[in-house]
């Protein structure tokens, strides 16, 4: 199968299920409704290997961005991506489609940046990114 019969079957399922998430490696395939970051942060700490995945994801900004390259995916598509997050992807050469681009990511709310697009803010190190997230994450969690 060419690589984009896969990412369309990605997509394809992405939309059919109305799911936030679909990944694939060789070790590994999710399917999630979980928002934000969670699912990929889950796939990260599974251990498996996800290096040469692709994906299809509803939303995408940078820190995500970010946690898609700590993955090593090849190819991802997007319904929204942030420009931020396709500069990610051109800089560390993931190829992407997506369906609307636009500058930022904004909060479940709809009055201000998403949260975990501010945690990363001018952040250029993927590995960094992952901290900035994580204690993000528990920020938010503690102050529920």
């Amino acid at each position: 199968m060419k690589s984009n019969d896969n990412i369309r079957s990605l997509k394809q399922i992405l939309d059919e299920k109305k799911l936030t998430l679909v990944f694939s490696s060789e070790s590994c395939y999710v399917e999630s409704e979980s928002r934000g970051v969670k699912p990929l942060l889950e796939i990260l700490d599974s251990g498996k290997n996800t290096v040469g995945g692709i994906a299809a994801d509803k939303v995408v900004g940078k820190a995500a961005a970010f946690l898609y390259v700590l993955l090593g995916v090849r190819e991802i598509y997007a319904n929204v991506i942030s420009q931020p997050a396709i500069e990610i992807f051109e800089k560390y050469g993931i190829k992407v489609s997506y369906g609307n681009s636009v500058p930022g990511i904004i909060n479940r709310k709809g009055d201000g940046p998403c949260p975990m697009e501010s945690a990363v803010g001018n952040e250029s190190s993927p590995e960094n990114a992952l901290i900035l997230i994580r204690k993000r994450l528990s920020e938010l969690s503690a102050s529920k």
